[in-house]
């Protein structure tokens, strides 16, 4: 059997939860009313829908499972990445969507590219999740930073995710369903321009339609609007909204009413969807879908927006990065948008290895 490096079936930390040896794994698009019932289960679902949650024997409130010593990190070479809409195809892109806009078809979408590069698996062993999440979160530290991994041959379906995301998607805490959408990305606050404040206020107010499909009336409302958040290396706009579930409302309700998340979809939903599948090459699996935790059997819940995220399988190590189109976008600021974004996470997971402090 193919145990992680720590010697379990798997482990996972995201949101304040450490887990470890995995017992169980839910196919969501067969069953998401287990997300209502027992628990906590970790979650990822691809941006393209349907999902899967694990279930694990030994679940802890901290940020990561004890660390035995051995965790390492070696990443791709700097130079081995590869893009899956280059300058000229995204900034192509870009201008597809403004003509999609003129034409009424749309208001924003939200344009993707996924970069890979290789990274095969060592001595028998997958590379290990929770070493690159420490690079990560030593590097370039974040609200919903956090990782899943469950080893092929662990009994149960695997998964490998390392996420540095900002952005929170959905949380649940006394029946209170809240969500933080990001739109507006700058080097520097003074990077920030009308262009972003606009394409905030647009998605703020499709997550506040998205949430009325399942709160109770008159309980939505926006308690924070463009605020101002810093993360290493660029800041973003942020508003937050929130609202009180209906009774009896369960996570398939909730899942159909908000997923795919609106700060990286776009407006209206349906439409950019139908643009998204048009013009980007490749699923964006993971990234841009949501991962996290719901513990139901606590009415708790902490999902993440799969931004700044990547994610490993066949050998591939992948990472997505995009930016939101307007009627106002530049096509090659967009793309330098793209760039600003990447370039941090994907430095840090080429940085070489990593090991725990007891090697020094």
């Amino acid at each position: 059997m193919d145990h992680d490096r720590h010697g379990t079936r798997g482990s996972a930390s995201f949101g304040g939860l450490g887990a470890r040896d995995v017992v169980e794994s839910v196919d969501l698009a067969d069953d998401p009313s287990v997300l209502d019932r027992g628990g906590p289960w970790f979650v990822v679902v691809p941006f393209e829908g349907g999902g899967r949650a694990w279930r694990f024997r030994d679940v802890t409130a901290s940020s990561f499972p004890p660390d035995d010593g051995t965790a390492a990190w070696e990443g791709p070479a700097p130079d081995a990445w590869r893009t899956s809409l280059d300058a000229r195809a995204y900034e192509a892109a870009v201008r597809t969507v403004r003509e999609e806009i003129r034409a009424g078809e749309v208001y924003q979408v939200n344009v993707c590219r996924v970069l890979e590069a290789p990274l095969p698996v060592r001595a028998g062993r997958e590379p290990d999740a929770r070493a690159l999440a420490g690079v990560l979160a030593a590097g370039n530290p974040a609200p919903h930073g956090g990782y899943l991994h469950v080893p092929a041959g662990s009994g149960v379906e695997p998964v490998w995710v390392v996420s540095a995301s900002p952005e929170l998607f959905l949380s649940v805490r006394d029946g209170v369903l809240t969500s933080g959408p990001i739109k507006g990305t700058a080097a520097d606050p003074g990077g920030l321009t009308a262009k972003d404040r606009a394409e905030n206020v647009m998605i703020t107010d499709l997550v506040r339609n998205d949430l009325q499909r399942v709160c109770e009336p008159g309980s939505v409302e926006v308690v924070d609007l463009l605020a101002k958040e810093e993360h290493p290396g660029l800041v973003h706009l942020v508003s937050r909204v929130a609202g009180r579930t209906r009774t009896g409302t369960g996570w398939a309700e909730v899942l159909a009413a908000t997923f795919p998340p609106a700060s990286v979809s776009g407006a209206p939903k349906s439409s950019a969807l139908r643009s998204i599948r048009r013009l980007e090459p490749v699923p964006r699996g993971p990234y841009c879908g949501a991962v996290g935790w719901v513990y139901p059997a606590r009415g708790r819940a902490e999902l993440a927006v799969g931004i700044r995220t990547f994610w490993w399988s066949g050998g591939v190590l992948r990472f997505g990065t995009g930016a939101g189109i307007t009627w106002g976008s530049d096509p090659a600021r967009e793309w330098d948008e793209t760039e600003l974004k990447a370039r941090r996470l994907v430095g840090l997971a080429s940085s070489g290895v990593r090991r725990s402090k007891e090697d020094g």
